[in-house]
């Protein structure tokens, strides 16, 4: 097996739990042997767009292997977007990209720590297969990320029934099918089994 890379991001307020499912899945990765880099954003509790786009890139800068993949939860999903509607992701920078849970523009307008993240206008192509994955009952997202993401960025959607944000407080510590997807491009993506 030949080690792909994956390069996995935070969202708001999220210290990287030992408990949350991108830490989880960092360990069972990184196990196999593979590639992982988990950064700590700064300041995840009051981040900055800029600072975190600048994180990003560097990030992205160091990516090797025989497959380079991203995947982003909650305001980093959102951080992707700007990094892409701004021309700093490369084509070929990245294999694929899995975003999970973005929360909406209506929600971030409601908190002045993450305002500068709502979603910028979704009329860029993404430069690499991109797919989404999220609650049908998101708090962060009541418009739904169908109709708010997946949708106008023309990306295949998982709607997961009662996975609300995807994440801890949701139960989203293990997730057995991120992990397979991550093996395998082809593997669907379902809710974590109760």
């Amino acid at each position: 097996m030949t080690a792909k890379h994956f390069l996995i991001l935070h969202g708001w307020q999220n210290h990287r739990p030992e408990a949350h499912w991108q830490h989880w899945l960092a360990d069972r990765l990184t196990g196999l042997g593979h590639h992982v880099t988990y950064p700590q954003l700064p300041d995840p509790d009051d981040p900055s767009l800029e600072v975190w786009l600048s994180g990003l890139t560097r990030h992205l800068d160091d990516l090797r292997g025989s497959e380079r993949v991203v995947l982003a939860h909650s305001a980093s999903v959102l951080l992707w977007l700007h990094a892409v509607s701004r021309g700093l992701v490369k084509d070929g920078a990245v294999d694929r990209v899995l975003l999970v849970a973005p929360p909406s523009a209506s929600v971030l307008a409601r908190f002045p720590e993450v305002a500068e993240f709502a979603p910028p206008a979704l009329d860029f192509t993404l430069p690499a297969p991109t797919r989404l994955v999220a609650g049908d009952d998101d708090p962060y997202c009541p418009e739904g990320a169908r109709d708010a993401f997946g949708d106008p960025l023309r990306i295949p959607t998982d709607v997961l029934p009662g996975a609300a944000h995807l994440d801890l407080d949701a139960g989203y510590g293990s997730w057995p099918a991120v992990l397979e997807w991550c093996l395998d491009a082809t593997a669907t993506i379902t809710a974590r089994p109760a």
